[in-house]
């Protein structure tokens, strides 16, 4: 499953099937609460540059949306921002931390 970004994004997948059973599972909390509106951030671990994760943060979030959109949830109702590397949940320079980092994360507005 691909989605593109903006045009110098590069085409971000969702590429797990992990990540795609918890957004399905989040589609169907969705379609569920149609009245809850969703904030997606997009994380990523400490490596790079902050310019480049930021925008991978976005691209990340963005990638979430669109599976979601394509899942017919409307888009109107998900927003994201981008933290980059800024918030890490495991602060710990290990591949085990840093896959942790690299998330979408939900917040329900």
């Amino acid at each position: 499953h691909r989605v593109e970004g903006d045009a110098e994004a590069d085409h971000v997948p969702v590429r797990s099937v992990e990540a795609q059973e918890i957004l399905r599972a989040k589609a169907e909390w969705l379609s569920a609460n149609p009245s809850a509106r969703v904030l997606i951030e997009g994380h990523c671990d400490e490596r790079g540059t902050n310019e480049y994760n930021l925008a991978l943060g976005d691209r990340r979030a963005y990638a979430a949306k669109a599976f979601l959109a394509d899942l017919g949830i409307d888009d109107a109702r998900l927003s994201i921002i981008s933290y980059g590397e800024e918030q890490p949940i495991d602060s710990r320079p290990t591949e085990e931390a840093w896959a942790k980092n690299r998330r979408a994360h939900f917040v329900i507005k």
